[in-house]
């Protein structure tokens, strides 16, 4: 069996607790920094088979926005320089707040993007001083134990404690339910939707959940076409649409609707008609009796062209991404589809576009985008919108540092409200005084 996988719960967090114990009483954060070195070293030349495993086994995405995802989760994520500290001084004496670590972590992961998460939330526990116990997605079950073992191989091989990051062999419900109620795991991390994020808050211990979103962008009349075709379509086709803060609905004024549609197909779009885009609604989404839309999972991150076969729509090519023009009732518009089918929503004005910009995000307050250099449009919008991740001129990519300035991280903790998770979020604040004028210096 791998390192660091187990077949019960109750011996992955046994292992897990003996390791962060020993990580903290024995080793300094200079090493703690040494040791996510040795994982982006030992990771980084996996990259490609990760990514095949995961495409393999999830049947999710395209093998090289998947090798751009998790080299992102590696590089780019922070270490133990993410780590606040506090200091209060007078003659009254010293005060010194920092940041300890909670112990040992219960993570669930997502299917659609096991090793990032993985890879992601374990740097940022190494930087904290925890150890980390995943529960992953059983539908991608043997890409997470390949890279639970690539992270304690580096770390053993930099002179760590092994099982700092451990999983469950066969994860199920019930391995959920016997982490969250062990008593060394203090902090339960999630990803996933709000059944999850549910499930977790049931246990009574601080949660950092990343739940669902249905990021929106709006197009108004002052902004480049072909720039924002462009970024939008890389944006919004990586990976399949499999990210949650990719765009899922488009909002263009009617002003330049159809010039935007002409530079979104030369930037690499298929455009369906609009009875097309019906039929391809309708393949992707399913309807509950009440009256509610999930995506179709069936559909869920496949390519296009296999999404529009489906829908008796046979075309010879492969493009990256498929969009129609639509109306703001049409359901695609309104649900996290998690594929590369694209509605785009003809507005009046840039009020409508803002007003249905924001109905259509649902008030998950996760991730939203503007094409515009109306600066009163991308504060008026930006104010309303009230986001975790809000993008000017690029992707929502472009927040995490891929084309833009920023940090990665693969979970954006929007119902618990930390946002874009790093090491800073898996520690606990702590103070130590120096009472009665103690070591101050006049």
């Amino acid at each position: 069996m791998s390192k660091g996988v187990f077949d019960s719960a109750v011996a992955a967090c046994a292992a897990a607790t003996e390791a962060q114990e020993k990580l903290v009483r024995k080793y300094s954060l200079e090493d703690r920094d040494r040791f996510i070195r040795a994982i982006r070293d030992k990771v980084m030349p996996n990259m490609e088979l990760l990514a095949q495993m995961e495409f393999d086994e999830t049947g999710y995405g395209r093998i090289e926005d998947k090798i751009a995802k998790n080299t992102g989760a590696v590089m780019l994520s922070q270490g133990t320089e993410a780590i606040p500290h506090n200091m209060y001084v007078s003659d009254k004496g010293l005060t010194v707040e920092y940041y300890a670590p909670y112990g040992v972590v219960g993570a669930v992961t997502p299917v659609t993007n096991p090793a990032a998460t993985i890879i992601g939330n374990g740097i940022a526990n190494v930087a904290a001083g925890n150890a980390v116990v995943f529960n992953a997605h059983p539908g991608a079950k043997k890409t997470s134990a390949k890279t639970v073992e690539l992270v304690n191989e580096a770390i053993v091989e930099a002179g760590g404690p092994e099982n700092l990051f451990v999983m469950v062999a066969d994860p199920t419900l019930a391995t959920l339910d016997e982490i969250m109620a062990y008593p060394s795991v203090k902090l339960l991390v999630g990803t996933g939707g709000p059944a999850m994020v549910k499930t977790l808050m049931t246990s009574g211990k601080k949660v950092i959940a990343a739940g669902a979103g249905n990021p929106p962008s709006i197009i108004d009349d002052s902004v480049n076409l072909k720039k924002a075709a462009a970024g939008l379509l890389a944006s919004a086709s990586f990976d399949n649409n499999l990210l949650c803060i990719a765009e899922k609905e488009i909002f263009v004024l009617d002003a330049v609707f159809d010039e935007f549609l002409e530079e979104f197909q030369a930037a690499g779009a298929y455009l369906l008609t609009p009875d097309e885009g019906k039929r391809v609604s309708a393949v992707c989404l399913v309807q509950l009796p009440d009256g509610a839309y999930f995506a179709n999972k069936e559909h869920v991150g496949k390519m296009a062209n296999t999404i529009l076969a489906a829908a008796g729509i046979e075309i010879d090519s492969d493009p990256r991404i498929a969009v129609y023009a639509t109306d703001f009732n049409d359901p695609l518009v309104h649900t996290e589809q998690m594929m590369p089918i694209i509605p785009i929503v003809r507005c009046k004005d840039f009020a409508e576009a803002m007003q249905w910009a924001y109905i259509a995000e649902h008030g998950n307050r996760h991730s939203a985008s503007i094409w515009s250099n109306d600066i009163e449009h991308v504060t008026a919008f930006g104010t309303l919108i009230d986001t975790t991740i809000f993008v000017q001129n690029g992707g929502t990519m472009a927040a995490f540092g891929i084309g833009g300035s920023g940090t990665n991280a693969p979970t954006i903790a929007t119902p618990t409200g930390e946002g874009v998770t790093g090491p800073q979020s898996f520690v606990r604040r702590r103070r130590f005084c120096m009472a009665d004028g103690g070591n101050y210096l006049l």
